[in-house]
Protein backbone atom coordinates (compact mmCIF):
# COMPACT_ATOMS: atom_id res chain seq x y z
CA UNK A 1 0.00 0.00 0.00
CA UNK A 2 1.29 3.39 -0.75
CA UNK A 3 1.77 6.35 1.86
CA UNK A 4 -0.52 8.50 -0.07
CA UNK A 5 -3.20 5.39 0.43
CA UNK A 6 -2.18 5.28 4.27
CA UNK A 7 -3.70 7.82 6.65
CA UNK A 8 -1.01 10.35 8.38
CA UNK A 9 1.13 9.06 10.97
CA UNK A 10 1.38 11.30 14.21
CA UNK A 11 4.44 10.95 16.72
CA UNK A 12 3.38 10.59 20.37
CA UNK A 13 5.64 13.50 21.53
CA UNK A 14 4.01 16.03 18.53
CA UNK A 15 1.37 18.18 18.97
CA UNK A 16 -1.42 18.72 16.47
CA UNK A 17 -4.50 21.66 17.18
CA UNK A 18 -7.55 20.75 16.81
CA UNK A 19 -8.90 22.09 13.46
CA UNK A 20 -5.69 21.22 11.35
CA UNK A 21 -5.83 19.36 8.24
CA UNK A 22 -3.14 16.85 7.37
CA UNK A 23 -3.41 14.47 4.30
CA UNK A 24 -2.78 10.83 4.00
CA UNK A 25 0.44 9.21 4.32
CA UNK A 26 1.83 12.14 6.07
CA UNK A 27 4.27 11.72 8.82
CA UNK A 28 4.42 14.31 11.50
CA UNK A 29 7.84 13.52 13.36
CA UNK A 30 9.32 14.32 17.34
CA UNK A 31 7.99 17.48 18.67
CA UNK A 32 6.57 19.01 15.65
CA UNK A 33 3.82 21.39 16.58
CA UNK A 34 1.25 22.13 13.82
CA UNK A 35 -1.43 25.05 14.50
CA UNK A 36 -5.16 24.56 13.90
CA UNK A 37 -5.30 26.55 10.49
CA UNK A 38 -2.88 24.62 8.95
CA UNK A 39 -3.47 22.37 5.93
CA UNK A 40 -0.77 20.09 5.01
CA UNK A 41 -0.69 17.95 2.11
CA UNK A 42 -0.87 14.31 1.45
CA UNK A 43 2.35 12.12 1.88
CA UNK A 44 4.32 15.21 3.63
CA UNK A 45 7.27 14.32 6.48
CA UNK A 46 7.77 16.99 9.10
CA UNK A 47 11.15 16.23 10.70
CA UNK A 48 11.47 16.58 14.07
CA UNK A 49 11.24 20.17 16.26
CA UNK A 50 9.22 21.98 13.20
CA UNK A 51 6.75 24.12 14.20
CA UNK A 52 3.60 25.08 11.27
CA UNK A 53 1.53 28.43 11.77
CA UNK A 54 -2.13 28.53 11.40
CA UNK A 55 -2.16 30.60 8.36
CA UNK A 56 0.03 28.01 6.51
CA UNK A 57 -0.82 25.95 3.35
CA UNK A 58 1.50 23.21 2.58
CA UNK A 59 1.19 21.02 -0.50
CA UNK A 60 1.55 17.23 -1.44
CA UNK A 61 4.90 15.46 -1.13
CA UNK A 62 6.81 18.16 0.46
CA UNK A 63 9.87 17.79 3.23
CA UNK A 64 10.59 20.01 5.88
CA UNK A 65 13.75 18.53 7.83
CA UNK A 66 14.43 19.31 11.01
CA UNK A 67 14.27 22.60 13.54
CA UNK A 68 12.35 24.44 10.47
CA UNK A 69 9.83 26.96 11.33
CA UNK A 70 7.20 27.62 8.82
CA UNK A 71 5.46 30.65 10.17
CA UNK A 72 1.90 32.32 9.28
CA UNK A 73 1.45 33.71 5.31
CA UNK A 74 4.24 30.93 4.09
CA UNK A 75 2.85 28.62 0.75
CA UNK A 76 4.54 25.68 -0.24
CA UNK A 77 3.63 23.46 -3.31
CA UNK A 78 3.82 20.19 -4.04
CA UNK A 79 7.15 18.63 -3.97
CA UNK A 80 9.10 21.45 -1.94
CA UNK A 81 11.91 20.53 -0.01
CA UNK A 82 13.10 22.52 3.25
CA UNK A 83 16.19 21.38 4.44
CA UNK A 84 17.56 21.10 8.25
CA UNK A 85 17.36 24.54 10.13
CA UNK A 86 16.27 26.63 7.20
CA UNK A 87 14.35 29.55 8.29
CA UNK A 88 11.39 31.63 6.98
CA UNK A 89 10.49 35.37 7.73
CA UNK A 90 6.99 37.12 7.98
CA UNK A 91 7.70 40.44 9.09
CA UNK A 92 9.83 42.37 7.32
CA UNK A 93 11.09 45.31 9.97
CA UNK A 94 10.26 42.98 13.59
CA UNK A 95 10.60 44.60 16.86
CA UNK A 96 9.73 43.02 19.67
CA UNK A 97 7.94 45.77 21.23
CA UNK A 98 5.57 46.76 17.96
CA UNK A 99 3.14 44.03 17.26
CA UNK A 100 3.25 44.03 13.33
CA UNK A 101 0.78 40.96 12.63
CA UNK A 102 -1.49 42.90 10.30
CA UNK A 103 2.19 43.30 8.57
CA UNK A 104 2.42 39.98 7.70
CA UNK A 105 3.84 39.43 4.13
CA UNK A 106 3.10 36.42 1.84
CA UNK A 107 5.55 34.18 0.62
CA UNK A 108 5.26 31.79 -1.96
CA UNK A 109 7.83 28.80 -2.82
CA UNK A 110 6.62 26.89 -5.94
CA UNK A 111 6.40 23.46 -6.76
CA UNK A 112 9.93 21.56 -6.54
CA UNK A 113 11.58 23.98 -5.09
CA UNK A 114 14.19 22.80 -2.77
CA UNK A 115 15.62 25.48 -0.02
CA UNK A 116 19.24 24.25 1.24
CA UNK A 117 20.21 23.83 4.73
CA UNK A 118 20.42 26.67 7.05
CA UNK A 119 19.34 29.10 3.94
CA UNK A 120 17.31 32.38 4.90
CA UNK A 121 13.68 33.62 2.90
CA UNK A 122 13.01 37.29 3.46
CA UNK A 123 9.14 37.30 3.41
CA UNK A 124 7.43 38.60 0.54
CA UNK A 125 9.27 36.83 -1.91
CA UNK A 126 8.37 33.98 -4.63
CA UNK A 127 10.73 31.30 -5.45
CA UNK A 128 9.96 30.02 -8.49
CA UNK A 129 9.29 26.31 -9.65
CA UNK A 130 12.39 23.67 -9.21
CA UNK A 131 14.62 26.80 -8.31
CA UNK A 132 17.83 25.88 -5.80
CA UNK A 133 18.65 27.85 -2.96
CA UNK A 134 22.02 27.24 -1.50
CA UNK A 135 22.92 25.92 1.70
CA UNK A 136 23.57 29.43 4.08
CA UNK A 137 22.31 31.98 1.38
CA UNK A 138 19.59 34.62 1.78
CA UNK A 139 17.11 35.22 -0.70
CA UNK A 140 15.45 39.24 -0.32
CA UNK A 141 13.97 38.93 -3.65
CA UNK A 142 11.73 36.67 -6.08
CA UNK A 143 13.93 33.68 -7.53
CA UNK A 144 13.58 32.57 -11.31
CA UNK A 145 12.38 29.31 -12.02
CA UNK A 146 14.77 26.53 -12.39
CA UNK A 147 17.41 29.20 -10.92
CA UNK A 148 20.49 27.96 -8.67
CA UNK A 149 20.70 30.94 -6.08
CA UNK A 150 23.67 31.10 -3.31
CA UNK A 151 25.28 33.67 -1.52
CA UNK A 152 24.57 36.81 1.16
CA UNK A 153 22.07 38.16 -0.64
CA UNK A 154 22.11 35.17 -3.01
CA UNK A 155 22.62 35.73 -6.56
CA UNK A 156 22.31 33.36 -9.56
CA UNK A 157 25.11 31.26 -10.60
CA UNK A 158 23.39 29.41 -12.99
CA UNK A 159 20.43 26.94 -13.94
CA UNK A 160 18.74 23.59 -12.18
CA UNK A 161 16.95 20.66 -14.06
CA UNK A 162 13.45 19.34 -12.67
CA UNK A 163 16.01 16.34 -11.28
CA UNK A 164 17.91 18.57 -9.19
CA UNK A 165 21.45 18.52 -11.62
CA UNK A 166 23.25 21.43 -12.29
CA UNK A 167 22.76 22.42 -16.06
CA UNK A 168 25.99 22.80 -18.56
CA UNK A 169 26.08 25.57 -21.58
CA UNK A 170 24.32 22.70 -23.76
CA UNK A 171 21.26 23.35 -20.81
CA UNK A 172 20.58 19.36 -20.94
CA UNK A 173 19.97 17.57 -17.40
CA UNK A 174 22.59 14.81 -17.18
CA UNK A 175 20.36 12.56 -15.18
CA UNK A 176 16.98 12.74 -17.29
CA UNK A 177 17.84 14.21 -20.70
CA UNK A 178 15.37 17.02 -20.23
CA UNK A 179 16.18 20.17 -22.48
CA UNK A 180 15.77 23.67 -21.71
CA UNK A 181 16.58 27.05 -23.31
CA UNK A 182 16.80 30.76 -22.21
CA UNK A 183 13.92 33.06 -23.18
CA UNK A 184 15.19 36.33 -21.96
CA UNK A 185 18.24 36.87 -19.65
CA UNK A 186 16.62 35.21 -16.42
CA UNK A 187 13.95 32.95 -17.77
CA UNK A 188 14.46 29.32 -18.47
CA UNK A 189 11.91 26.74 -19.82
CA UNK A 190 11.90 23.32 -20.87
CA UNK A 191 11.61 22.36 -24.46
CA UNK A 192 8.44 20.12 -24.95
CA UNK A 193 9.55 16.52 -26.69
CA UNK A 194 8.27 15.83 -29.85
Amino acid sequence: MSDANQAAVVHPTAIVDDGARIGAGTRVWHWVHVCGGAEIGEGCSLGQNVFVGNKVKIGDKVKIQNNVSVYDNVTLEDGVFCGPSMVFTNVYNPRAEIERKSEYRDTLVKRGATLGANCTIVCGVSIGEYAFIGAGSVITRDVPAFALMVGVPARRIGWMSHAGERLGDDLVCPREGRRYRLVGPDRLEEIASE
